[in-house]
């Protein structure tokens, strides 16, 4: 004879179930309307009352908070997944064509933790750190491979995504990469003849200085190494595509470029 569910366990598999079902209403919702409707649409469209939806999300900036990562978490375990890939560069770039191709829907959402008071929240700030750590791990093994240019760093990617994802939205392209963002993307890729050390910015630095002439002692502004001048042109401030990347971050944060290792300068 069967033993009988407990009641108890018949009512947590509902209230997930209805969970789920609000969650999901949710994401719809906000990529067709934005984050304004209510939570009383939501709750129509998860099929529930709205008593369902206030006790699982008191507050609408909860539920968002509930969708975001959601939305990361599926993500970084969609990074982390292709880890196991025997190609890992025909994986890191399916990633990217992934997300650039899915988040223009979601775009609404990031538009909230960008500009909503006192964010980003814990939960999300939590889920961005695991995808940012699951974007690079996959990023260091594209690498190794020798599929990524080794002065790529998980901040350009993640920069890049941005971009495509702009452009995605501007050209209206849906159902896959658009063929301006694929050309942005295409930027990272190894061509031939370039190093694939995974040392990046010593290894840019190392051999700017031993195959060309420097300025003189001026240095770098980051870091102070030499950097190499070419015959014309603007006087190089950089002596890799590392420390100029690392003075954009700065100069966005609204630090000063100083020297790695300075007072003042913003990690």
């Amino acid at each position: 004879m069967t033993a009988p569910v407990a009641a108890g366990a018949t009512t947590r598999a509902d209230a997930r179930r209805n969970r789920a079902r609000v969650l999901a209403a949710a994401q719809r919702a906000f990529a067709e309307r934005g984050v304004s409707v209510s939570l009383a649409e939501v709750a129509r469209r998860a099929g529930v009352g709205a008593g369902t939806v206030y006790r699982h999300f008191p507050t609408k900036s909860e539920l968002l908070e509930a969708v975001v990562q959601q939305r990361v978490d599926r993500l970084t375990t969609m990074a982390a997944d292709r880890l196991d890939a025997p190609d890992a560069g025909p994986a890191f770039f399916d990633f990217c064509r992934t997300v650039i191709a899915t988040t223009p829907g979601n775009q609404a959402l990031c538009d909230v933790v960008d500009t909503d008071d006192g964010w980003p929240r814990a939960l999300v700030q939590g889920a961005g750190t695991r995808f940012h750590r699951a974007v690079a791990a996959l990023l260091a093994a594209a690498q190794r491979d020798g599929a990524v240019r080794v002065d790529v760093e998980v901040d350009d990617v993640l920069a890049i995504f941005t971009g495509c994802v702009a452009i995605q939205q501007l050209r209206r392209t849906t159902g896959g990469v658009d063929r301006a963002a694929a050309i942005v993307l295409d930027a990272l890729r190894t061509r031939p003849g370039e190093s694939t050390v995974t040392k990046a910015s010593d290894s840019i630095r190392d051999e700017s200085a031993d195959r060309n002439k420097t300025d003189g002692g001026a240095g770098c502004l980051v870091c102070h190494g030499p950097v190499a001048q070419a015959g014309t042109g603007r006087r190089a401030k950089y002596c890799s595509a590392a420390c100029r990347q690392k003075a954009h971050r700065r100069r966005a944060a609204g630090g000063a470029i100083a020297p790695e290792g300075a007072a003042g300068s913003v990690p």
